[in-house]
């Protein structure tokens, strides 16, 4: 059985992930609509789905290797030959200054996918997101919110239910 969504307002949609297969499917799906320059911010509680989220992505990508949180490294670059994708972690984070002084701005401003857990730590620092994935507890299971920010966040919204 696949995900099934259901269409919300304009550049947004809504699943039910009944499981963790679920969760690593979405990632899948979120890697084919993927390009150069998307941000992708990450919200809900610990041990909602964001790193499983991640891992679904840069498996589908082809990356076999583990897939971490960056909770104390904070990033972990992977390298693909069609983009680089950061996979930021702001979840230490006592104050949004941090994100200025660890220097990250640079990645935020190429070609680069960035994909950010814990994007509220770092409130009024980051650039604006095209793409918002929220993950919360429902039962056993995840419900996720997927709203896109920007044209790029629609269309990968479009290409994840198509």
């Amino acid at each position: 059985m696949s995900i099934s969504f259901l269409h919300g307002t304009q550049g947004e949609t809504t699943a039910q992930l009944d499981d963790e297969s679920r969760t690593l499917e979405l990632g899948a799906r979120l890697a084919r609509a993927l390009r150069p320059g998307l941000r992708i911010y990450l919200s809900g509680d610990l041990g909602a789905g964001k790193t499983t989220l991640v891992r679904g992505c840069l498996r589908a990508l082809g990356y076999q290797g583990r897939v971490k949180s960056p909770t104390f490294s904070l990033v972990e670059l992977y390298e693909f030959s069609r983009l680089y994708l950061y996979h930021f972690d702001f979840y230490r984070f006592e104050d949004p200054k941090e994100w200025s002084d660890a220097g990250f701005r640079d990645a935020f401003s190429g070609s680069a996918v960035c994909i950010v857990e814990w994007p509220q730590k770092a409130a009024g620092k980051l650039p604006a997101p095209d793409l918002e994935i929220i993950l919360e507890h429902v039962g056993v299971g995840r419900a996720v919110r997927i709203a896109g920010q920007t044209e790029q966040g629609e269309l990968c919204i479009e290409e994840l239910v198509a």
